[in-house]
C-alpha cells in the first residue's frame, strides 16, 4: 500500500526537494531472473547458469540483469505513491543511472526515491525523481539515477 498519495499538480509541486518514501523489500528469485532472461533473450550464463556461476563468478551466484532491476522501478515506485486522478501517466526519460553494485540471486531490495522537480508543461506534470535501488545489508546500491515521469491529471 503506497505511504503518499497524490491527486493534483500542486500536491506534486509541494513534494519538490523532499523524499517520498521506500518501498517494500522485494525479493529477485532464480526463477524471476530465468523469466526476464527469457523476455530479453539474454541468457548470458552470469543470469542463468547457477552452477556455472558458482564455480566462475566473482559473486559465486547468478546475479539479476541490470535491466531486471530497472524493470522493477515502476512495481516499486507504486508501493511509495499513489497518483490519482490521472488520465495517463507516461514513462518519458531515465537520467544518470549508474549500476553500482551487482543484485545476487536471492537478493532483497527496495527503491527509495526523492522528488527533485515538478515542471508545469501546460497542465502535464514533468517530474523528476531521484531513485536508489537498495540491496538488504549492503553499503552500495544496486543503482542510481533519475527518472522523469509525465502525468496528465484529469480536469
Amino acid at each position: 500500500m503506497p505511504m503518499l498519495t497524490i491527486s493534483s499538480l500542486a500536491e506534486l509541486e509541494s513534494h519538490t526537494g523532499q523524499e517520498l518514501g521506500v518501498s517494500e523489500y522485494h525479493t529477485i528469485t532464480q526463477a524471476q531472473i530465468d523469466q526476464f532472461a527469457a523476455a530479453t533473450l539474454d541468457f548470458q550464463w552470469i543470469h542463468t547458469d547457477a552452477a556455472r556461476a558458482e564455480t566462475e563468478s566473482p559473486f559465486k551466484s547468478t546475479i539479476a540483469h541490470g535491466y531486471l532491476t530497472v524493470a522493477l522501478l515502476p512495481y516499486l515506485w507504486q508501493q511509495i505513491v499513489n497518483i490519482g486522478n490521472l488520465k495517463m501517466q507516461v514513462n518519458y526519460e531515465i537520467e544518470s543511472l549508474r549500476f553500482n553494485q551487482a543484485v545476487t540471486v536471492n537478493s532483497t531490495v527496495r527503491l527509495r526515491a526523492s522528488m527533485l522537480s515538478v515542471t508545469n508543461l501546460r497542465g502535464i506534470a514533468k517530474t523528476r525523481i531521484e531513485v536508489t535501488l537498495e540491496i538488504e545489508g549492503q553499503k552500495k546500491p544496486a543503482y542510481t539515477g533519475v527518472v522523469t515521469f509525465l502525468y496528465h491529471f484529469m480536469g
